[in-house]
């Protein structure tokens, strides 16, 4: 491996920035700032639903930070009819990728970026990795899985919302994601670590904390598994949960970014601060 090239920074990462509420906004303007001109910024998705929010938000995070690194969450994925911007599936993303290449933000579409300051050289790979119903309760079928849920009451605002064209539903869309990202990560530099940023955790285990356990079939594939072994991971940043922490999988930490709806974050407050540092690498993580 080559010799890291130290230099002033840190490579911090938020999600979950939900900016159509005015508090969040305020957060944004106000409090996440960088402590150096070196700083990145890992944004791991659902910044908002509607196209103007999101190219504000970015634009603005952009102005302030070195570099910028965006992934889709779901909610950019939605095309609420409040939207100008009707788009719909991979042509709503594709539009999302066109709006962060003219501000100067790194999509998954982009060259993976390498991070050469502390901890580094590290690969900064965005992903963009739906979900495939995978992570539904243990002996369901996705059929039964998706039944239970709406006699529970708990199904996510993206079967109404988010519209996966031209796939016939999301489950096709991550696998065509998964074949293609998995390439990418096979092709890079084996002598070179990874941070894996996706807006979905890349392992079930992060979903059992879940308050609705129906949830968790909208929160990943067991695809991506064992991809932070596979792919060198020194750390994996993600959001959706709505659960900022650390949790850690074969010795690889896995950090959940998100900062969430007001009524959340209300409750438990940001111990840890607004921007979680991914790295250089904390001296200890729990």
């Amino acid at each position: 491996m080559s010799e890291s090239i130290e230099q002033p920074g840190r490579l911090l990462a938020v999600s979950d920035l939900h900016v159509h509420h005015a508090e969040n906004r305020r957060i944004l303007a106000e409090e996440l700032l960088p402590q150096s001109p070196e700083d990145w910024l890992i944004v791991a998705g659902d910044v908002s639903e509607t196209v103007d929010q999101i190219e504000w938000a970015l634009g603005l995070l952009r102005d302030r930070f070195a570099q910028v690194i965006w992934v889709p969450g779901n909610h950019e994925l939605w095309t609420p009819q409040g939207d100008e911007v009707q788009l719909r599936g991979e042509a709503r993303y594709r539009h999302l990728v066109e709006i962060c290449r003219r501000l100067g933000v790194l999509t998954p579409e982009d060259p993976y970026a390498v991070w050469r300051g502390a901890g580094g050289p590290v690969v900064i790979a965005p992903l963009f990795v739906l979900y495939d119903y995978s992570f539904r309760l243990p002996g369901l079928s996705r059929e039964a899985a998706m039944e239970q849920a709406y006699e529970s009451g708990v199904v996510c605002t993206d079967e109404f919302l988010l519209h996966p064209e031209p796939y016939p539903d999301a489950a096709a869309w991550c696998e065509a994601r998964v074949s293609w990202t998995e390439q990418r990560l096979a092709a890079l530099d084996p002598a070179l670590p990874t941070v894996l940023v996706n807006h979905f955790p890349l392992v079930r285990e992060d979903t059992a904390i879940l308050r609705y356990p129906q949830f968790a079939q909208w929160c990943g594939t067991e695809r991506t598994a064992d991809w932070h072994r596979r792919f060198r991971a020194a750390a994996v940043v993600y959001g959706h949960l709505h659960i900022p922490r650390t949790t850690v999988h074969d010795g690889v930490r896995f950090e959940e970014v998100s900062i969430g709806y007001p009524r959340e974050y209300g409750r438990r407050g940001f111990p840890r601060g607004l921007l979680r540092e991914v790295l250089p690498p904390a001296a200890a993580t729990g």
